[in-house]
């Protein structure tokens, strides 16, 4: 089973940025996506953006569409999520994930590793 490991969660204030950054270590397999989701208590987990391991290609959720951007370094296997135009409802526990099942990138059951998530929460 891989290790994933975020960071760079934090406090901001609306209109900021925060940059997230996810380590991956000991793949069994290749994956061929990794993504990062969000989930605030009693709600369901949401998908935010994923990225091809193959090309980078990348797929966001609408509520963060032109605000976050994803990207992958795959020498180092690490994945970052750079958080601009924060807003207030975008405080959530982030959580990296990395998988090569088929189905929607967006969809949590593409996805076999998680890391343990990075808090966020923005301010108004």
């Amino acid at each position: 089973q891989a290790q994933l490991v975020e960071s760079g969660g934090g406090s901001a204030q609306t209109g900021g940025s925060l940059r997230l950054s996810c380590v991956a270590y000991r793949f069994t397999y290749r994956p061929n996506y990794m993504a990062w989701f969000r989930q605030v208590p009693g709600k369901e987990r949401e998908g935010v953006a994923a990225i091809a391991a193959g090309d980078s290609s990348a797929v966001y959720a609408d509520s963060v569409k032109g605000r976050f951007t994803i990207s992958l370094d795959s020498a180092e296997m690490t994945v970052y999520l750079q958080m601009d135009s924060l807003k207030p409802e975008d405080t959530a526990m982030y959580y990296c994930a990395a998988g090569w099942r088929g189905g929607g990138v967006l969809s949590d059951g593409r996805y076999v590793d998680w890391g343990q998530g990075t808090q966020v929460t923005v301010s108004s």
